[in-house]
């Protein structure tokens, strides 16, 4: 149990890493230059201080908090009020807060906040949002979509969902990085105020400190590549580098003068050397002269512990209350009246609908000739290989938000991936059934008869069945891309594969050698497109259809035998099962294809969906595997 006074002590960390940009294939392969980032840094702090980690860029401080929060293993020891502090144990008490962290766009400030993943429930937790957004100045912009914040209050929001945990260390990455003068000096005084409020240890880095936040900083730490320059309390730092011969000028901002003297200057060969020199003098002596100071610290912040406070909120929350917030956070990003709102509910509800309507538009006024066979399976292929397409669409679209804010949350232990699934198949099944069978609607007059109830509810459910299948693809295919262009061209181009293979429009299965025959097996495409066929050309209204209102194929009527013949040679189908044996049946087949399971439509349409069960259940355990830390890394960026 941690007391209310405590402290965290780091002693000789040393941490190496890579230490220049490598491709793909470098850090794939692991040939990467690596070195030494963090050498031999010690330093201490207490509950209720914030502490500012202070150097210029590559200096090490990113890779400091990395090391404290245990996500890169390190040399040395990270101490907890004396107890070593592992990664769960980091997890269970700690927080980080990455200066690129990104919340759901959908939700409003009090949203975002009251559906934060913490133990606590009911009153309480409201109690505390109201207490965290009074505190952080969020008040007034409570109902405001995070969207339309400024980067103040957007990064105050970010803190504020660590806070409402009431964690006992909170690191933060940059957390005035590109704010103007007033929204920084507000930034640091507002988390000083929460840290003695709360009594929570701050740690953030600072690569511009500005001389207004100065008594803010209860320590600073100097870093200039991995070594420390200084780390102690502030009030100690001007005295400190005067004595070993460094006095701040007057009218100087002191924190960006001893920050500008632990720079390495690049300007020129003879200032490079010279300011290497100076800064390998500044470790050394603080090496000497500094240890005694940290240890006269030690003395002074010996207190007796108080044993009995206990972090409420703070904590991983059960399995199912996870999986309900998540559900609860997607449901609240879709039903609003804000923009982003609106754009969900259209694109799940409406996208495939209008897509189908046009088809309706094309189709409509086709008539039952001989030119129907080619006409009615184009409709399919198309409302088959649009459903695809949106799917693939609308779910790069919509996924990506709670997939970078899982591949966040999921460093901190709050749930995993297949957590993050099983809630967005709750909002998403339900929306995607009722656009197919709306969809559906529109065109299935042309294809289908009105009475046949069964008939349309089998074509609805198939093409639910293709638009789950093109979802489930491409989260998959989004575990590993970041980039949603990249991402749609690469679904896209394995779908044109397999519709290319299966469909039985583009190519006759009678064209396939044997081999590719019976890859057609192995693709969703195959089963979707045989019930869709079957269902449509097993009507008795495609038995021998004219060739065109003034020609026939049976050679009755008003023609003449020239012209009789003239419609024999065009009319290529005498049935609807003539065309279906020719599209989806193997060479040398001879027999009644109605015999064939492959024409049952039960089976089809339950194979159809055991494709789409089988692929849910793949990325379910897909995004439980551990991946790379370069990749994961990608989407915290």
């Amino acid at each position: 149990m941690i007391g209310s006074d405590y402290t965290l002590e780091l002693c000789n960390v040393f941490h190496s890493g890579q230490v220049e940009p490598g491709s793909f294939f470098q850090r794939l392969t692991g040939d990467v230059k690596t070195g030494v980032i963090l050498k031999d840094v010690s330093f201490l702090t207490h509950s209720g201080e914030v502490t500012a980690i202070l150097g210029s860029k590559g200096s090490g401080k990113r890779a400091l908090l990395d090391v404290i929060s245990r996500r890169v293993s390190s040399k040395g020891h990270i101490l907890l009020e004396g107890e070593p502090l592992e990664e769960e144990y980091f997890r269970s008490t700690c927080a980080l807060v990455r200066h690129s962290s990104k919340l759901l766009p959908g939700l409003s400030v009090q949203q975002t906040l009251a559906l934060s993943l913490t133990k606590i429930s009911g009153y309480l937790k409201s109690s505390k949002v109201k207490q965290v957004m009074a505190d952080l100045a969020l008040s007034q912009v409570a109902h405001k979509c995070v969207t339309s914040l400024t980067k103040s209050e957007y990064r105050r929001l970010v803190i504020g969902v660590q806070l409402i945990r009431d964690p006992i260390v909170l690191l933060l990455d940059e957390p005035t990085w590109d704010l103007d003068p007033l929204n920084t000096y507000l930034v640091v005084s507002i988390l000083s105020n929460a840290a003695k409020k709360y009594g929570t240890t701050i740690i953030l880095t600072m690569e511009k400190p500005r001389s207004d936040v100065f008594p803010f900083l209860d320590r600073v730490v100097y870093l200039c590549l991995g070594d420390v320059v200084y780390a102690g309390p502030t009030r100690n730092l001007l005295d400190y580098f005067a004595s070993i011969g460094f006095p701040c000028p007057q009218l100087e901002n002191p924190l960006m003068y001893y920050l500008c003297l632990s720079t390495v200057d690049r300007r020129s060969r003879e200032r490079f050397i010279e300011s290497n020199q100076q800064i390998a003098a500044l470790v050394e002596k603080f090496k000497l002269e500094g240890q005694a100071v940290m240890q006269g610290q030690l003395a002074e912040h010996g207190r007796i512990i108080n044993p009995n406070k206990i972090q409420l909120n703070y904590g991983k929350a059960g399995g199912f209350r996870t999986i309900w917030m998540l559900y609860l956070r997607m449901l609240a990003s879709i039903f609003n009246v804000k923009s982003h709102g609106i754009k969900q509910m259209a694109m799940r509800l409406l996208t495939l609908p209008i897509y189908f309507f046009i088809l309706w538009i094309f189709y409509n006024e086709s008539k039952d000739y001989q030119r129907a066979f080619v006409t009615r399976s184009g409709l399919i292929f198309n409302a088959m290989v649009g459903t695809y397409f949106i799917s693939i669409m609308n779910t790069i679209c919509l996924f990506a938000p709670y997939r970078t804010r899982y591949y966040q949350e999921s460093q901190e232990g709050l749930y995993s991936g297949a957590s993050l699934l099983l809630a967005w198949n709750l909002v998403s099944l339900p929306f995607s059934l009722l656009t197919s069978f709306a969809a559906t609607a529109i065109i299935y007059p042309i294809v289908g008869d009105l009475s046949d109830t069964l008939g349309y509810v089998y074509c609805a459910l198939v093409l639910w069945s293709s638009y789950v299948y093109a979802e489930q693809q491409a989260i998959a295919i989004m575990m590993f891309v970041k980039n949603g262009l990249v991402a749609a061209v690469v679904n896209i181009y394995i779908t044109c594969i397999y519709v290319m293979l299966a469909s039985g429009v583009l190519r006759s299965y009678r064209g396939y050698e044997e081999w590719l025959y019976y890859l057609t097996y192995l693709t969703h495409t195959r089963y979707a497109s045989l019930l869709l066929h079957r269902h449509v050309f097993a009507a008795p209204a495609y038995s021998a259809l004219p060739y065109s209102e003034r020609e026939n194929c049976t050679g009755g009527g008003i023609h003449t035998a020239n012209a009789n013949a003239h419609a024999n040679d065009n009319c290529r189908y005498s049935s609807g099962k003539s065309f279906l044996a020719e599209r989806f049946t193997a060479k040398n087949f001879a027999g009644d294809i109605y015999q064939m399971g492959d024409f049952n439509m039960d089976f089809n349409l339950g194979i159809s969906f055991a494709f789409s069960l089988g692929i849910i259940v793949l990325n379910k355990v897909l995004y439980l595997m551990p991946l790379p830390g370069y990749i994961t890394d990608k989407f915290r960026e």
